[in-house]
């Protein structure tokens, strides 16, 4: 029985159970609101409230990180000191990325997470008492289950036969072609499994969700998240502009062409804020398009750790695909990934049977509230990235070649893109009447 018990005792598992309690929070938000007042990530630090809020975010993941790291075996001494600091940064971070204008540009706190990592390593010297806290991967692989609640079913099925067709096309192409593209410029396998995730369902979400799966370097994790958030800000200017140049040569059709460029904007800006922002330019009919759109994506993120996953899985020692047997696939899976796919399907299952109160909400409440845990824990994993980063791997030969790739990826996924929204949403559906 001892034995037993002893093979849950590695991280898959232990961040896997660690973030049932906080899922169990999310689920009971919508029958108690005030749950989601106090655990919150504040935008300002000038109410008592906001300083209430911040100190439950901080014995939540204080007490989650002490369990992990007793079930692990991992030194106790030293770890609180050590995570007020990695806290306070991931707090500023959080502070920064609420406010207006940088919210508007769809820069997200772990890229401010990133940032301040890296300054804290490559300025300054690291010294010991700082380095227990240091976990990036273990706060990634609670995210990861965390966000899993977010992505709900219904979602991928409210953008109709049109969208669902669309996403499934339009990231097999791109991921594919990323891929390819970016073994073609000699990019490690992992990073390019991560960037080509990134670039073709839902920015960085995707990265942190696919890179927990391929463990990624974190160097090339964190290079490839800030170029996602670096190139969508100028993607939210020229989608626009490209979708009432291009679109309007196609069809008379004011209704379908709304559809048409709100499903262009959709597929191809990578952050959900920058599609907000972007389609917003247009008018409300191409933005309410673009937003199902970019959620159906993001539903696929699900599919697509879990694809590279038993891909990765069934790799022997010499690198090469084999036919292993299940046991061992079941041996080498990283077992979060289940977690992700079992929170996703509990909390659809949930809002489908009405369980929910406030299923019949474009927005619920409980899918927030796990939202906020998964961006909480992805902010805490960046700062730790970024202090066991240092610049110059950020500037060596390969991670060049995952820009070059990443911007190849890009050209052709607004490319196909724009022609699959063209075919599905200006001629399948009108024909068909879908």
């Amino acid at each position: 029985m001892k034995n037993f018990f002893k093979q849950f005792l590695v991280e898959d598992w232990v961040v896997t159970f660690l973030a049932i309690p906080l899922l169990v929070i999310a689920g009971l938000a919508g029958e108690f609101p005030a749950i989601k007042k106090v655990i919150a990530i504040p935008s300002t630090l000038a109410t008592t409230d906001a300083w209430i809020s911040v100190g439950v975010l901080f014995l939540i993941a204080l007490v989650v990180l002490y369990i992990g790291n007793r079930l692990l075996s991992r030194p106790l001494k030293g770890l609180f000191w050590s995570f007020v600091v990695v806290f306070a940064v991931s707090l500023l971070a959080q502070y920064i990325a609420k406010i207006p204008a940088v919210k508007y540009y769809g820069f997200e706190a772990v890229f401010f997470s990133v940032i301040f990592g890296l300054i804290i390593r490559n300025c300054f010297h690291i010294p010991d008492w700082l380095k227990p806290a240091i976990q990036g991967e273990f706060f990634i692989k609670i995210g990861v289950v965390c966000l899993g609640a977010t992505i709900l079913i219904r979602d991928f099925l409210t953008s109709g036969a049109a969208g669902i067709v669309q996403a499934c096309i339009v990231v097999t192409c791109v991921w594919l072609f990323g891929f390819w593209l970016s073994r073609r410029l000699k990019v490690e396998e992992r990073a390019g499994m991560t960037m080509a995730s990134g670039v073709t369902i839902c920015g960085v979400s995707a990265c942190i969700a696919t890179g927990g799966v391929t463990k990624v370097q974190e160097k090339h994790l964190s290079y490839i998240i800030s170029v996602v958030l670096i190139i969508a800000v100028p993607m939210i200017y020229l989608m626009p502009l490209l979708a009432k140049w291009i679109v309007p040569l196609l069809t008379d059709n004011v209704a379908v062409q709304n559809e048409i460029m709100g499903a262009w904007i959709g597929g191809t800006v990578d952050t959900t804020s920058g599609v907000a922002a972007a389609s917003d330019m247009i008018n409300d009919a191409a933005n309410k398009t673009a937003m199902i759109v970019k959620a159906t994506q993001n539903v696929l993120i699900g599919v697509v750790a879990f694809c590279i996953a038993t891909y990765l899985a069934s790799k022997g020692g010499d690198g090469k695909l084999h036919r292993p047997s299940a046991s061992l696939v079941w041996e080498k899976f990283p077992k979060f990934v289940l977690g992700f796919v079992l929170a996703s399907l509990v909390f659809s299952l949930l809002q489908n049977q009405h369980i929910f109160p406030d299923w019949e909400a474009k927005k619920l409440a409980e899918t927030s509230m796990a939202k906020t845990f998964s961006t909480f824990f992805f902010s805490l994993a960046f700062v730790c990235i970024g202090m066991d980063t240092r610049l110059k791997d950020i500037v060596s030969k390969d991670n060049r070649n995952i820009l070059y790739a990443f911007l190849g990826a890009q050209c052709f996924n607004i490319v196909v893109t724009f022609l699959v929204a063209w075919l599905m949403f200006g001629v399948v559906k009108p024909a068909l009447g879908w």
